[in-house]
């Protein structure tokens, strides 16, 4: 366990205390991924089935370079047995094995931002609304904030304070776009990038056996 000499003390004890939630709170640069990269080689060395193992993090970039580091000290056919990846890549595997229960059909497409602002665009010409006041670009922040929210179509419409701000901003139809993006999309088989985090949530909150399932497989869970 040379690699450990690298560390400091903090560093150390974050890396050894496996059987518990650490937070590591740092500074930019101060070697936060290499304390999660290393704890999880640790683990590995003390008999964790890398199976049981999930590390999410928020770049591919970061990913790939914590299935290396780990590789070089467990070896790399046992890293490849990690499940590591960003949020979106992790739960778009996820949503792909049980998008049935959601409605949606395994092989969903997933749009890029343009995708999305294309079938606002076309939503907003169907419903003969100004584009200079409903320009796709906002309409689409919006629905993208309301999904980092948690608010679906119907809760979005039923938000008091947000078909205030809504009326106030002269784009009432918001709601109403809303839901008929989400409807076009569903649909055509086809998810954005917010709504693998969105509907990801709503897998695990609404089918217990869904939960329970992966709370067995990733007994490790680890966010750099």
């Amino acid at each position: 366990m040379s690699y450990l000499n690298e560390l400091n003390e903090s560093q150390i004890v974050a890396v050894e205390n496996i059987y518990g939630a650490t937070m590591v709170i740092a500074g930019a640069g101060s070697g936060k991924t290499r304390v999660l990269t290393y704890r999880i080689a640790y683990m590995m060395e003390q008999g964790i089935d890398p199976f049981n193992i999930l590390a999410l993090t928020f770049t591919n970039k970061a990913a790939r370079e914590m299935t290396e580091r780990i590789g070089q000290i467990v070896g790399a056919s046992e890293a490849k047995n990690i499940t590591m990846g960003t949020f979106h890549s992790v739960f778009s595997k996820i949503l792909r094995f049980n998008a049935d229960r959601i409605g949606f059909p395994n092989n969903f497409t997933i749009y890029d931002t343009q995708d999305s602002k294309s079938v606002i665009k076309d939503i907003i010409k169907g419903f003969n609304l100004d584009d200079k006041t409903y320009k796709p670009s906002s309409v689409f922040g919006r629905i993208s904030a309301a999904k980092n929210n948690l608010l679906s179509p119907e809760a979005y419409a039923m938000n008091p304070e947000i078909m205030l701000e809504d009326k106030q901003s002269r784009r009432p139809e918001m709601a109403r776009i809303y839901q008929a993006y989400a409807n076009r999309c569903q649909k055509s088989g086809a998810m954005d990038f917010d709504d693998l985090l969105y509907f990801t949530n709503i897998l695990l909150s609404e089918f217990p056996d869904v939960l329970s399932y992966y709370q067995q497989k990733f007994k490790y869970i680890m966010v750099d």
